[in-house]
């Protein structure tokens, strides 16, 4: 799962799919006659995974070795050569290319493509009718082509609004869901080709009878039943009879792809721009969907887990600060919450969360913000034997800094090499440090700084 977690300019200024020891992840699906990658984002082929990470009308590979992130990076606009579209003012700055991404091997050559949006593309004339580009990889990774989705979107639709991928037909190949600013989710189904064809679209919206609008915040794919399908959540803003709430909609992978139960997070102040992550915390076979809800608690924050079944979403609790065990208390605007990502990082089999906590306030240092690894078990996600890091904690390089935002983007992943999971933390300006994973969990013994950002693709 990938979920845009932009900076708002109020908080700037003031304050894939494969079940792998208990956490559900994107693969590219069966192998083919040339096989296809072994990772959903091994761009140039050679076994490791990359790192593509968002900017501003950009986004940005660095290619991994075998012990993580290597030095080869390369940053595409749309005026690379062979990039279609135009960008932005300012040398593409204030473009919207780039702002979310979603990988897989979309054509089973060998080589993952990169799939990335741009909602404020302007498209034979009409104004952010949005597009979503493929770039495709090779022996030398992204850059020897792209190819535009073909949609046919009306002006102000943002087509490109939200990615994922995921075998949604269950298949074996990859398939690709772009949701737009309307409400309305497309599905492109393998195989695709790097002539721009794809298999069988289908359109999925909310019917009225249930909500009265899903106003679209992200997308969440993986595997939440026991099938083969990769299944999705549409995270979103809605109102019943007219009252706003925060929802997520489940969709059902299959042969048919189904609507599925709506779930209601938030009936007071939604989250306009969600994260989210599906992993099995409590072991069951089923996926679990944790869900943001920042405003939760005038601000405090909170993070919303939905049970899988075997039928899709089952019951919801809730972890917020205040929850036994966490180790710092829930106060006005901490956003706990603002980022989140998944995996086991103790080999005890249950998938454990990393949450950020943007504006947490550390000693006496307002907006310095931290870190949660809140643990996985038979009851799902508990404070029980949760870690907390800020820049204070012994070991993590740097100092809290007045509004840094550190815990702005978490991803948990072995970025080391070494079969453990690390945790990946940036702050407000993207500086990052490396946490590095253990047999007993996350450590600051040995952590480092980084200069990439981790807003890279889960």
């Amino acid at each position: 799962m990938f979920t845009r977690r932009h900076l708002h300019l109020s908080l700037a200024t003031a304050t894939a799919v494969a079940l792998t020891g208990g956490l559900l992840t994107l693969s590219a699906g069966a192998a083919s006659a040339a096989g296809p990658a072994k990772y959903a984002d091994d761009f140039n082929g050679d076994g490791r995974r990359d790192y593509a990470v968002t900017g501003d009308g950009s986004f940005t590979v660095t290619y991994g070795t075998a012990k993580g992130p290597g030095t080869k990076s390369k940053t595409f606009t749309q005026q690379s050569a062979g990039v279609p579209g135009t960008a932005g003012d300012a040398g593409g700055y204030a473009d919207g290319f780039g702002e979310d991404l979603a990988a897989a091997d979309l054509n089973r050559d060998g080589y993952a493509d990169l799939a990335v949006a741009d909602r404020s593309e302007k498209v034979s004339g009409k104004v952010s009718s949005g597009a979503v580009t493929i770039m495709w990889g090779s022996k030398s990774g992204l850059g020897a082509k792209a190819t535009r989705l073909s949609v046919k979107a009306d002006s102000h639709q943002g087509f490109g609004n939200e990615l994922e991928t995921g075998d949604f037909d269950g298949n074996g190949k990859a398939d690709l869901a772009v949701a737009d600013g309307s409400g309305t989710v497309y599905v492109y189904r393998g195989g695709f080709s790097s002539s721009g064809t794809t298999g069988k679209v289908t359109k999925h919206t909310l019917a009225p009878s249930v909500n009265e609008v899903l106003e679209i915040s992200g997308l969440v794919a993986g595997k939440v039943t026991k099938d083969k399908a990769t299944d999705l959540y549409v995270l979103g803003t809605g109102y019943r009879k007219g009252k706003m709430t925060q929802d997520t909609w489940f969709v059902r992978g299959g042969s048919a792809i189904k609507f599925g139960k709506l779930t209601k997070i938030n009936n007071s102040a939604p989250d306009f721009d969600t994260a989210g992550v599906i992993a099995d915390f409590d072991k069951d076979g089923y996926g679990d969907l944790a869900v943001s809800d920042t405003p939760y608690n005038k601000g405090a924050g909170s993070v919303v887990v939905v049970r899988g079944g075997s039928a899709g979403p089952t019951t919801t609790y809730r972890i917020t600060q205040a929850t036994s065990g966490v180790a710092t208390a829930a106060t006005k605007n901490d956003t706990f919450g603002w980022d989140l990502s998944a995996a086991d990082t103790n080999g005890d089999g249950y998938a454990d969360l990393a949450v950020g906590v943007l504006e947490e306030k550390v000693g006496s240092v307002a907006g310095a913000g931290g870190v949660h690894v809140l643990r996985g078990g038979k009851k799902g996600l508990t404070g029980t034997g949760s870690q907390w890091f800020t820049r204070a904690t012994a070991g993590v390089p740097g100092s809290p800094a007045e509004y840094g935002m550190f815990g702005h983007s978490v991803r948990l992943r072995d970025l080391d090499g070494d079969g453990d999971k690390d945790l990946l933390v940036s702050d407000g300006q993207y500086a990052g440090v490396l946490l590095p994973g253990g047999a007993k969990g996350i450590t600051a013994t040995g952590a480092k700084a980084s200069t990439m950002p981790a807003q890279f693709p889960q």
